[in-house]
């Protein structure tokens, strides 16, 4: 079986009005969503599909690069074609990732080619569901998140994770107003990236010490993210004070900096973006070294139900004591809550994925699993420009900051 042709498909969802989200010292601007839709086509007819990073400088790499490479190759063994590539094409890291991406598409053809699912190719499945929490939760006031969370229970998840950063105050008022709506038996996460992604000051050492440990009286799934990713030591420090179970890794650069936060135990959870951080071979990679540790892994996934079910076929080959969760984004319908409308994420797919009380059931069929609509390169062309901007009013004079320091540390 040869490659025949392999495209890039840059796709935009414009959000019907640019949506603000305000956060501690600063906001967020959301204007659209973006995806890329891989296509791969054999000469034999068959077509391997997959996600992408969306971003035109993916897609550069993808046709002027990973394109050139495989168009004309042979597909027998995904392993050994990746190894001709790094070999032919350099070892710039963030082309290796991009190219690991199109290779979930590579996994999907090659599968289907032997009548198989691509989970069979990774392993084996040792199991036909994989637990989910719903991902929505957006800076809102408490009010509206502990609403939010209480519809997405409705709806059959079983648990939920909201992005805290506005205010130590209000994330703690949040997340107890959120524990009385859904009752003790309902998972929550909090998902603290804002205090340091989205503004540039962090919350200070003692606050974050004094929130993780009022949080910890609510019974949280895990603390996600509440340092900047590159500063293990602080984990480690705040691991130790064992307040409240934490998790990072899905801003980490590369291999070594993951292994780093795996085998100094720095989290008890480890995430990692199937589409971002290195495909396939480097999430197997993580997941033995995850075991070993005794760790538990969390899918990060943060775009179209193509990522998700991408996800779900490796992590079936894993226990659940190993890969406990799957994050499936929440996005809004007028019928179900979330985040904001973003209806690309699920048209991608002609049939929508099986859940089951919170779990999602991998698809049997051969490949993926799933039918891909070609449609969505129509009716979502890509809209160039960034997807969202920021705003930030954290850079306070040195009095106001030395006020603000003390505000937080009483």
């Amino acid at each position: 079986m040869r490659i025949c042709s392999v495209q890039a498909h840059l796709l935009s969802y414009p959000l019907p009005e640019p949506l603000k989200l305000t956060y501690d010292r600063g906001e967020r601007t959301i204007l659209k969503r973006d995806a890329m839709l891989i296509r791969v086509e054999a000469d034999n007819g068959l077509i391997g599909y997959g996600p992408a990073p969306g971003t035109e400088k993916a897609k550069n790499s993808i046709d002027l690069v990973i394109a050139p490479f495989l168009t004309g190759r042979t597909l027998a063994d995904p392993d050994a074609l990746r190894v001709h590539f790094i070999e032919e094409a350099g070892r710039e890291p963030e082309l290796q990732r991009c190219y690991c991406a199109v290779e979930i598409a590579l996994y999907d053809l090659i599968a289907k080619a032997q009548g198989v699912s691509v989970s069979e190719l990774l392993g084996g499945r040792i199991r036909e569901r994989i637990r989910l929490y719903g991902s929505a939760g957006m800076h809102m006031t408490p009010e509206k998140q502990a609403a939010e969370a209480l519809a997405i229970s409705q709806v059959g998840f079983r648990a939920y994770k909201m992005h805290s950063g506005i205010g130590p105050e209000q994330d703690l008022d949040t997340v107890r107003q959120m524990r009385e709506a859904v009752g003790p038996d309902f998972d929550l996460i909090v998902d603290a990236h804002a205090w340091w992604q989205m503004g540039d000051r962090n919350y200070l050492e003692a606050t974050i010490d004094k929130l993780a440990e009022q949080l910890g009286a609510y019974n949280i799934a895990w603390l996600e993210e509440p340092l900047p990713p590159d500063h293990h030591e602080g984990y480690r420090r705040l691991k130790d004070l064992d307040l409240v179970p934490l998790a990072s890794g899905v801003h980490e650069p590369d291999e070594p900096s993951f292994l780093d936060l795996i085998q100094t135990a720095s989290v008890d959870y480890l995430q990692l973006d199937l589409v971002s951080q290195g495909g396939y071979p480097t999430a197997r990679r993580m997941l033995g070294e995850i075991s070993r540790a005794g760790l538990k892994f969390a899918f990060h996934s943060w775009g179209t139900a193509l990522e998700v079910v991408a996800a779900a076929h490796l992590a079936v080959c894993w226990p659940d004591q190993v890969v406990e969760w799957l994050e499936y984004p929440c996005y809004s319908t007028p019928s179900r809550p979330g985040m904001y409308p973003y209806p690309l994420a699920a048209e991608v797919l002609k049939q929508p994925l099986q859940l089951d009380h919170g779990d999602l059931i991998l698809p049997k069929g051969p490949g993926l699993g799933v039918e891909v609509d070609e449609g969505v390169i129509e009716r979502y062309p890509w809209i160039p420009g960034p997807w969202s901007f920021l705003r930030s009013d954290s850079m306070l004079p040195s009095s106001e900051r030395s006020r603000e320091a003390h505000r937080q540390a009483s």
